[in-house]
């Protein structure tokens, strides 16, 4: 996909910019996404630590969806979860123009682990 595609939708006329009023680039937040962009195109690991209110949610959530490849989030919170899921996530559908699937996750049976 590349950080040009990421740039433009973090851009204050970009995807964002066009579905939510008031939206300014932040540095931290482009630097965050494309670095989760490069994670997802080279299938690498990735651990970004950034404080509240720097705009993590939509630095993992535009390329993940860009990238058009199975993505999973687990959160600490059914209260994020339900932020992601219902707030969030569909307000980045629409800025995007996503037409993949996308499901909510719930109960112990939907835990990512080795161990039952």
């Amino acid at each position: 996909m590349g950080s040009r595609t990421i740039t433009k939708a973090f851009a204050s006329d970009g995807a964002l910019g066009q579905v939510i009023p008031g939206f300014q680039p932040r540095q931290p937040q482009l630097d965050m996404a494309n670095a989760v962009d490069e994670a997802i195109e080279h299938q690498t690991q990735l651990v970004v630590e950034a404080g509240t209110g720097t705009g993590k949610t939509f630095a993992y959530l535009v390329p993940a969806l860009l990238s058009g490849k199975k993505t999973i989030i687990s959160t600490g919170s059914k209260n994020l979860q339900e932020q992601l899921f219902h707030r969030d996530l569909p307000l980045m559908v629409e800025a995007l123009g996503f037409h993949g699937k996308v499901s909510l996750l719930k109960g112990r049976s939907n835990y990512l682990c080795l161990d039952s």
